[in-house]
């Protein structure tokens, strides 16, 4: 699949006709209050549009306020958040929802995502993100985290098909099958974690990126892109957030893709959709 990738403020469209930008921050992990601030700030001033977040984080409330700061237009921003799994189930994925959207301090969402496939719950938990579809709280719903089985039960049940499933993905994880899966179904694929949490000291992706002049992060990011999958690497670090944006002024090769699709080896720095326990 040819991606044709131009710079910062490209996008996807995802099935229902909303545009999601292809490179976004994640903020897993960043703490609340002046660290998130300054990432998210320093994100949009460098012509980030996609900032993801989740309940789980904690750390809403400071990511509202560095929109807010930023002085960015609401409209120009693509805002992600997700129900954590203890507030799976009908009811209480609505309630979570707008205790989520006024941390955030936003009158609707972008992308609201069921967080991990809670066995038991995440049916009921999907139908209620299509109720805050339908009555326009978010433009796009989906899921993180769901293996083709779960996103097979999914479609079955219901109403408004996934817009996006977030992932853990990188060239040492590709889910080869589940990105098919996906494409065929008109879901669209994005990554979290997608540097490896660090792991980059690969000899491939090395050379690879010696070969460009870039970075090993900036040689991944960009073999995401061109899979055709949105990614949200995560940095506090302003130099960083600002090198990981700067992957749009090379192509990677038919042979470097080749190269770095063949280091899967099924490895997860995260956990196991299959198997996970909170």
């Amino acid at each position: 699949m040819k991606v044709d990738i131009k710079g910062l403020t490209d996008t996807v469209t995802l099935h229902n006709g909303v545009r999601m930008p292809r490179l976004g921050l994640g903020v897993f992990k960043v703490k609340e209050g002046e660290e998130v601030e300054r990432s998210v700030r320093a994100a949009i001033e460098t012509g980030y549009r996609s900032i993801d977040t989740a309940k789980a984080y904690g750390n809403e409330e400071g990511v509202g306020r560095a929109i807010k700061d930023s002085g960015a237009a609401r409209g120009d921003l693509f805002v992600t958040t997700k129900v954590w799994n203890s507030d799976q189930g009908y009811e209480s994925t609505l309630q979570a929802f707008e205790a989520s959207r006024r941390r955030l301090g936003l009158d609707a969402v972008d992308l609201y995502l069921v967080h991990w496939p809670v066995k038991g719950k995440y049916l009921e938990t999907y139908r209620a993100l299509e109720k805050l579809y339908k009555e326009g709280y978010v433009r796009a719903i989906g899921v993180s985290n769901f293996q083709i089985h779960h996103l097979t039960d999914v479609l079955e049940h219901c109403e408004i098909k996934p817009m996006v499933n977030q992932v853990e993905y990188h060239p040492l994880l590709s889910q080869v099958p589940l990105r098919e899966f996906c494409e065929r179904n008109g879901i669209q694929l994005e990554a979290w974690s997608p540097l490896m949490q660090g792991h980059l000291d690969v000899p491939a992706i090395q050379a690879v990126a010696g070969k460009h002049g870039k970075t090993a992060a900036q040689v991944v990011l960009r073999w995401d892109l061109q899979h055709g999958v949105v990614t949200i690497p995560k940095s506090t670090n302003e130099h960083r957030i600002r090198e990981n944006a700067d992957i749009f002024d090379f192509e990677l090769s038919d042979e470097d893709m080749r190269a770095l699709d063949g280091l899967n080896r099924n490895r997860r720095f995260g956990s196991d959709p299959d198997n996970f326990n909170f």
